[in-house]
């Protein structure tokens, strides 16, 4: 813990209506340029909270004393099939935000534990997620090598995280990842809603290819 941790007051709860607006240029301000020339997490934020797939009970935002929302996470159902066709239903989380004036003081990690003692107490056993290690295994993610959890075509990719809410949930069995369709959208309606919001530069940074290293990046038995 650093020394802005320990000096930073935030109250964590559920995301509101009037919100809405509030966390989507939050989101749009922490992804910009992020993973690529712009971004569409904003946008992805908008949609989700209509599909039948969303949880509102584990859509939180972090406030400030004055009332600013800084952070933002959202989480959807997602499955996992074994090989005789047996479902088994999982968490995914994101898009997953933070004020950049905010960033490396807590939020993050304060959000992450406040939702997965939420998820527990509503029963859910397991959360997986695509997201650079570096800022997840601390949180108690592991590779989806370990648990067996692989993606559709059997491949298991390196930004592929695993963890379990209810130790002991996956049992080794071969399981095939399958995200929500609420994660697909159209790219052209994306960029129309981004319009809608004040403009911003968009710029290549180094950054995005370490995104690019991570989300095509597989683990391959050796």
């Amino acid at each position: 813990m650093n020394d802005n941790e320990t000096k930073l007051t935030v109250k964590i709860r559920n995301e509101r209506k009037e919100d809405y607006r509030i966390v989507e240029e939050l989101t749009r301000k922490a992804f910009w340029n992020v993973n690529e020339p712009g971004c569409n997490e904003h946008y992805l934020a908008h949609i989700l909270r209509g599909h039948e797939d969303f949880i509102p009970g584990l859509d939180f935002v972090v406030e400030t004393p004055d009332g600013t929302i800084v952070g933002n996470v959202m989480y959807t159902l997602a499955k996992l099939k074994d090989e005789d066709g047996r479902e088994m239903p999982v968490l995914t989380f994101g898009p997953i935000s933070v004020h950049p004036a905010y960033q490396r003081m807590g939020i993050g990690r304060m959000m992450l534990e406040h939702s997965f003692a939420k998820a527990a107490e509503m029963g859910y056993e397991v959360i997986v997620i695509y997201g650079n290690p570096d800022n997840y295994v601390a949180r108690g993610f592991k590779s989806c090598k370990k648990y067996n959890v692989c993606r559709q075509d059997g491949v298991y990719p390196s930004a592929m995280l695993v963890k379990e809410l209810k130790e002991g949930a996956l049992d080794g069995r071969k399981r095939f990842y399958q995200e929500s369709p609420a994660y697909s959208f159209d790219g052209e309606a994306a960029e129309e809603f981004d319009r809608q919001f004040e403009p911003m530069k968009k710029e290549y940074l180094p950054c995005q290819e370490e995104f690019y290293i991570h989300s095509h990046s597989v683990i391959v038995d050796g």
